[in-house]
């Protein structure tokens, strides 16, 4: 009893050292990019930016730069220096942020002590000067890097480590966003695609909180965005579930075009051998010029020009008062997908939060205004903003996998909890089409999947069963041939509800094609290829004599869900296959049957 009040406390003291930390890191932060902001886009282009929260007669005021070819060379500078920093000194500070602190809670729970100064420089850096990228992916990285620090002063245990690590991120994030509430229950929701990380909640309330206090007490209490009186009414709830549908394609289309582009500038690059330090500078540069080219085509191809850099935060705010034009609000979701994947994408520091929002945003301010256009009576003008709030929460919500907390968030940021009605039917049909594809990569399914929770599973147990044990033998088991088609793959599996299948070679194991790699393979246009063409031939097998223990530990090393059993001195002959669920059945089995465990 001694050792687990001591604990608590401990795991306070790290909420409140979390809180403290998250505030003040998060006002640093973005003064240093007002600051960055200001001086790039004001002093040296002379462009008065809309910002948010500002009122319907002060962001009238907003005008583009003079010269907007400028922003060739200022955003390009932004790109180079971001990426020397980063390539140079800690290349897992690259992209939005989020991921590296997701990816470090499921590892050792650790964070290099440069990270949080390096990201908030380099994430400055590229926002600043124009990429397109926003504020939450650097507030959670710092935030949970000085967690990480915070763990190696006081000495803490694995567990507390990652709880630091999980507190730092929501702290950081609601702290940046003034959104505590929804911050919090993001630290709980975001680790996973199907789970939630329940022991991060109540520390991470209490370092939202103070986190909260201390940001507002400088930068005041106000929401992010302002809005005027927003209407909206039952009869239009099938228009925000079909507003859930858009939202969740587009979200997809962002999620292709986001790591289609990732992978395209790692591949030229290496095979180009150019250092991977001029990435960001690359694809600054091809941003910059796409800007110029649309700022020449007519005044509202330039208004779209410059929605789509930076946070797009500004440009969200007009669309809230209905005064983006409808061309805009249809093409901006697309031009902001393709500058955040060239920002991000080719390596710049900063996060996917803030686009997604941008992205949503318009969807659905599109959709409204397309809607009154045909419904005056039904959805009248002041409808519209509903569409872009719920278009924000339907689009990213289902993308990042947490439609609680970004629908709590954005309701927070907007002070607006009468939408809650229209948000939950729309991120829920997102959610649902969605699936668990995510622009977090690092997610992983469950707690079992996950290496911090590793140890709840009872290992004495796992050992004592053999893969042989509960293997399905290969008799019985549905296998392939290099030479089938792809698409027998997609009926197999809509016909049989299996996720994997073997393929063998004359009778020899060839390799293994799951559900997840068909969807790649669909992503990729390859689905007319045959079987041994896109199969992964780089097998995980384990002998029908090693435990389960084994098996789990190479599942969630190379997080896979099935698992080959092969003869012990022929690995190419195919004895059986052991799936995650066929171990989850043989552990709960053991522990009620033999140690009478019964929940």
């Amino acid at each position: 009893m001694q050792d687990e009040t001591a604990s608590y406390k401990k795991i306070i003291l790290i909420a409140i050292l979390v809180g403290v930390i998250s505030g003040i890191g998060a006002l640093l932060f973005f003064e240093g990019l007002k600051i960055g902001t200001h001086f790039f886009m004001g002093t040296v282009m002379g462009y008065h930016m809309p910002l948010e929260g500002q009122s319907i007669a002060e962001i009238a005021q907003w005008s583009p730069p003079p010269a907007i070819w400028l922003i060739i060379p200022v955003i390009t500078l932004g790109g180079l220096l971001s990426g020397l920093l980063v390539y140079s000194l800690a290349p897992e500070a690259e992209g939005h942020g989020t991921d590296a602190a997701i990816q470090a809670f499921h590892g050792e729970g650790k964070v290099r002590w440069r990270i949080p100064v390096l990201k908030a420089v380099t994430s400055i850096l590229t926002i600043a000067t124009g990429g397109s990228a926003g504020r939450e992916g650097p507030a959670a990285q710092i935030s949970a890097g000085f967690g990480s620090i915070a763990a190696d002063i006081l000495g803490l245990t694995p567990r507390e480590r990652r709880i630091a690590l999980a507190t730092g991120i929501g702290a950081g994030i609601g702290t940046i966003f003034k959104a505590p509430l929804g911050g919090a229950i993001l630290a709980a929701e975001i680790l996973y695609t199907r789970d939630f990380e329940s022991e991060a909640i109540v520390p991470t309330f209490l370092a939202s909180v103070i986190g909260y206090s201390i940001f507002c007490s400088f930068d005041g209490f106000e929401p992010v965005f302002n809005t005027a009186d927003l209407i909206w009414s039952i009869a239009q709830i099938p228009f925000f579930l079909l507003l859930g549908v858009v939202c969740a394609a587009v979200g997809l289309l962002y999620i292709h075009v986001f790591y289609g582009t990732q992978s395209l500038f790692t591949t030229v690059f290496e095979r180009l051998h150019i250092p991977p330090h001029f990435k960001p500078c690359a694809g600054a540069f091809v941003i910059g010029v796409s800007v110029v080219a649309l700022a020449h085509i007519s005044p509202d191809a330039f208004t779209l020009a410059l929605a789509s850099i930076g946070t797009g935060y500004g440009f969200l705010q007009l669309a809230l008062y209905t005064i983006l034009p409808l061309s805009v609000l249809i093409l901006l979701p697309f031009t902001k997908i393709l500058t955040t994947s060239l920002t991000i994408g080719s390596g710049g520091s900063g996060g996917v939060f803030a686009p997604g929002l941008a992205i949503g945003g318009a969807t659905g301010g599109a959709m409204g205004t397309c809607l009154h256009l045909i419904f005056p009576a039904l959805v009248p003008l002041e409808s519209v903003p509903v569409f872009v709030i719920v278009g924000m929460i339907a689009l990213f919500g289902g993308i990042a996998n947490a439609p609680i907390s970004v629908m709590i968030m954005v309701v927070e940021m907007t002070a607006n909890f009468s939408l809650l009605i229209p948000a939950m039917g729309a991120v829920a049909i997102s959610q649902v089409l969605t699936g668990e594809r995510s622009i977090y990569v690092e997610q992983v399914r469950t707690k079992s999947e996950s290496s911090a929770h590793r140890g709840e599973y009872i290992v004495i147990i796992l050992e004592e069963i053999q893969a042989g044990d509960v293997m399905t033998k290969s008799e019985n088991l549905i296998t392939l041939t290099p030479e089938d088609p792809s698409e027998k793959v997609i009926a197999l599996i809509n016909e049989t509800g299996h996720t994997g299948f073997p393929v063998l070679k004359d009778g020899k194991l060839a390799g293994i094609l799951t559900i997840g790699d068909m969807r790649q393979v669909r992503a990729d246009g390859r689905i007319h290829l045959p079987v041994g063409e896109v199969m992964r031939s780089d097998l995980v097998t384990v002998t029908p004599d090693q435990s389960l223990e084994v098996v789990l530990r190479l599942m969630i090393d190379a997080r896979i869900h099935h698992m080959l059993v092969v003869d012990k001195d022929d690995p190419r002959k195919l004895l059986g296959f052991v799936t995650s669920t066929d171990l989850l059945k043989a552990y709960v089995h053991r522990l009620t049957t033999e140690y009478g465990y019964s929940g």
